[in-house]
């Protein structure tokens, strides 16, 4: 049974760096994709960024050009640059691998999660 362990999180300041890291305990299979969330509270789960297994990326407008998201050649880990950051970036983070059709116009971003960890808190004041 694989998990999906999130770390990095913490408070910072605004304008402030932070990286996340999703780990893998094991090979996910029959997933394509991974995903950072964000869930504040009070809101809707939004989805941050998006890698997939043919090395596209996406982000959400909201965090373009401040969050990198990148992943090892194993795929065991999952990783989330975040610079530049705001108070309306605080929220709980959470990672997710899933399955998705590649390329298909109109999903860029797509990537329904099978599987997710129990995020980790940043705070931005």
């Amino acid at each position: 049974h694989v998990q999906l362990v999130e770390s990095g999180g913490g408070s910072v300041q605004a304008e402030g760096s932070l990286t996340l890291s999703c780990a893998a305990s094991g090979k996910i299979y029959s997933s394509n994709c991974m995903a950072w969330f964000r869930q504040a509270p009070g809101k809707e789960p939004e989805r941050v960024a998006t890698i997939y297994t043919n090395g596209k990326t996406y982000y959400a407008d909201s965090v373009k050009d401040r969050f990198t998201i990148s992943q090892d050649s194993a795929g065991n880990m999952l990783t989330l640059q975040m610079t530049g950051l705001k108070p309306e970036d605080t929220a709980n983070y959470y990672c997710a691998a899933g399955y998705t059709v590649l390329d298909l116009p109109g999903n860029e971003g797509y990537c329904p999660p099978t599987l997710r960890g129990q995020g980790t808190q940043v705070t931005v004041s």
